[in-house]
């Protein structure tokens, strides 16, 4: 007897199992992540919607982004559709964090995990489980800012500040920090506040309101705005009025291309680099473990960095 015509041939069932395990399981749906920015106008926003997006093309995301045209009406519409979509998670830039208890309670309720990017939601101390928060805290960053145009006047001095948007905690907390540093620093007892103003983050409102001020012929030696846009702003508010000189220091915060080409230059003093590809990577890799049930930090700090004209070229590229 043939002893080898025993062996009993694997059957279809078999072989299928096995041509399985040789190629790997299916892959999973892809996971789909609505996205909602407080709007698309920004520099710094698109740098963090290029970073949500080059994250999750990585891990083969499926994104749903939508312009909240920095209306509250608009994005609370857009949260709700994504929820009746059934969307995966939700990751949004708030355009107002005052409305966020509401947007948490949506999602919640839903049962949706949900991602606050870039901006630090006013109910952050009372998050429950499924939401947390990618930003950087904002009082370093302020802080960063306030005490490098301290060491560049020596200490005394009149500072103007074009404060972003009010109704986002990032506009308040950096102004609050500056303010602090002003009121409280000893090495920096000899500054005082002149004048501050509500820019929104604009370049052209920055430049307009720069405009005001050296037309009333206010004295200043300083200006320091939250974000970059509006930096930039005032140096051309300067320039056009002829006004600029080498040694003005102005500062913003984010230190985006057009901020870093301003430095080489000569003109903007002081950034603070905030990054946006880590704060967006950061959201959708935070919003990937709330769907798996995996744990996550309520606040996952993305740290600010100093910028000045001695180390900006370190930093080319990275926003």
């Amino acid at each position: 007897m043939n002893r080898k015509n025993l062996t009993p041939r694997p059957t279809a069932l078999a072989a299928a199992t096995l041509l399985l395990a040789l190629l790997g399981a299916p892959a999973a749906h892809a996971q789909k992540i609505g996205v909602t920015m407080t709007d698309f106008n920004d520099t710094f926003r698109t740098l963090l919607r290029n970073g949500i997006a080059e994250a999750g093309k990585k891990q083969g995301v499926v994104f749903q982004f939508e312009d909240g045209k920095s209306d509250v009406g608009t994005q609370l519409s857009q949260v709700q559709n994504m929820i009746a979509q059934k969307v995966d998670a939700i990751i949004i830039q708030p355009v107002d964090t005052d409305v966020t208890p509401k947007i948490t309670k949506m999602a919640t309720e839903a049962k949706i995990p949900l991602v606050y990017v870039n901006l630090k939601p006013s109910d952050f101390e009372r998050l429950p489980a499924g939401v947390t928060v990618v930003a950087s805290d904002e009082k370093v960053g302020g802080t960063l800012q306030a005490r490098e145009v301290c060491r560049q006047l020596k200490g005394r001095g009149n500072v103007l500040v074009l404060m972003g948007d009010l109704v986002h905690e990032a506009a308040r907390t950096r102004t609050q920090a500056v303010e602090a540093v002003i009121a409280s620093d000893k090495d920096c007892a000899g500054l005082k506040l002149a004048d501050k103003r509500e820019g929104k983050w604009s370049r052209t409102q920055a430049q307009d309101i720069t405009t005001n001020w050296l037309t009333s012929g206010l004295k200043f030696d300083a200006i320091v705005a939250n974000n970059d846009e509006m930096a930039l702003g005032a140096i051309n508010a300067l320039k056009g009025a002829r006004k600029w000189t080498p040694g003005m220091v102005v500062a913003g915060i984010d230190a985006t291309p057009d901020a870093l080409a301003s430095m080489k230059s000569g003109e903007l003093k002081v950034s603070v680099f905030q990054n946006a590809a880590a704060q967006g990577a950061g959201s959708v890799e935070a919003a990937l473990k709330l769907i798996r049930k995996q744990p996550v930090e309520k606040f996952v700090n993305v740290p600010f960095e100093l910028v000045t004209p001695e180390n900006m070229a370190r930093y080319v590229g990275k926003n």
